[in-house]
């Protein structure tokens, strides 16, 4: 697996955290489970089979210790259950699911059977948080592969050290700017402060596609095979979901703010929003520590909290948009060609092609 910075391709000014990924927020952890198997005609109900289920864990426990936290919609052709919650409490109670589109259901409902298994007969309601991006040309999508058990084992498998990125859990059949995409991390150090982002990346267009400024998409080769066939959706109509994680003491206001800037990084990279793309950005913030209105044992009746001042955010935004745009580009360098139903192949971006162009545009931009 490799990265963009292992092809010299560094993003932005802002010091990466040790892992350079959104575990290096204290208390986040990360787990996938990748499901791939089959090959030949697509055959809906037995595969082939390109897809699986990421899991993203805030702390434990979040519907005993919410998180403030706040969605943003760029575009609206997609899913992230729960959020109208969030959006009206300001907290995030539940762990983070992705996914491909048509298994959302089942991943909502084994987060709430996981929260269960824990909490045990005592009464409560959940709304978790799943995402998803359309896996649907590479994987058998109307066969309904992911499982209970497969978030579950998502879950067993979470650390909160280095993440697997590119075609792995939810991003496994994902296809970012007309090559492989997938699962892409990255964070940077702010003060005294850590931003960290994760995405599952299936949108935009090959001809759009930017490193670092220079329009790389438009000056490589057209990959060997294509990355469409006859009766699928044009390039640009994907998803992204990206999900920003911070220890700075962000309100829900603040951390709407930051799901904003995530748009940034997306444009970034040449993502435009486009009609056929849900684009949806998710902000926590592990910098509070408040007792959930449904815990197990109540909290106080007036909660302190602490808030980060507006004038030290700038900060935080600028490592939002780097973040984001570097894990978009760690999804794309981490992936992995990949042959789906009927033959189809989505290849690799060839990682050392876009790196050299990107060495030329620099060496030429410094005389």
């Amino acid at each position: 697996m490799s990265r963009a910075r292992d092809h010299d391709i560094v993003i932005g000014d802002l010091p990466t955290g040790p892992l350079n990924a959104i575990t290096d927020v204290a208390g986040v952890r990360v787990g996938h489970t990748t499901l791939v198997s089959g090959s030949g005609p697509r055959d809906p109900g037995n595969g082939p089979v390109r897809t699986g289920v990421t899991v993203v864990i805030p702390r434990d426990e979040p519907w005993n210790r919410p998180l403030f936290a706040a969605p943003h919609r760029l575009n609206g052709n997609g899913e992230l259950t729960g959020q109208h919650w969030v959006a009206e409490s300001g907290q995030l109670t539940s762990y983070i699911g992705l996914t491909n589109t048509h298994s959302v259901g089942v991943v909502r409902d084994a987060l709430i059977a996981h929260e269960k298994s824990v909490r045990g007969d005592e009464f409560f309601f959940s709304l978790p948080v799943v995402g998803e991006t359309c896996d649907g040309i590479l994987n058998d999508l109307n066969g309904f592969h992911v499982r209970p058990e497969h978030v579950e084992a998502a879950i067993a498998d979470a650390s909160g050290g280095p993440v697997q990125e590119g075609a792995v859990g939810g991003g496994t059949g994902m296809i970012a700017h007309g090559y492989k995409g997938g699962i892409g991390t990255s964070s940077r150090v702010v003060g005294d402060h850590t931003v960290g982002v994760l995405v599952q990346a299936n949108h935009g267009a090959r001809e759009r596609l930017m490193i670092d400024g220079v329009p790389v998409g438009r000056l490589l080769p057209p990959p060997p095979t294509p990355t469409l066939m006859p009766g699928q959706p044009p390039e640009g109509t994907g998803s992204i979901i990206v999900l920003v994680a911070t220890d700075a003491p962000l309100i829900p206001t603040q951390c709407a703010r930051l799901a904003q800037r995530a748009a940034l990084g997306i444009a970034r990279t040449g993502g435009a929003g486009e009609n056929g793309s849900g684009d949806i950005a998710f902000c926590f913030s592990t910098g509070n520590d408040v007792v959930g209105d449904f815990a197990a044992a109540p909290g106080p009746d007036v909660a302190e909290i602490k808030m980060l001042a507006n004038r030290l955010i700038d900060g935080l935004f600028y490592a939002t948009v780097e973040a984001t745009e570097e894990a978009i580009l760690n999804a794309m360098f981490a992936a992995e060609t990949m042959e789906g139903p009927d033959g189809l192949v989505v290849t690799a971006l060839p990682g050392e092609q876009a790196a050299d162009l990107v060495k030329r545009h620099r060496d030429l931009a410094a005389g």
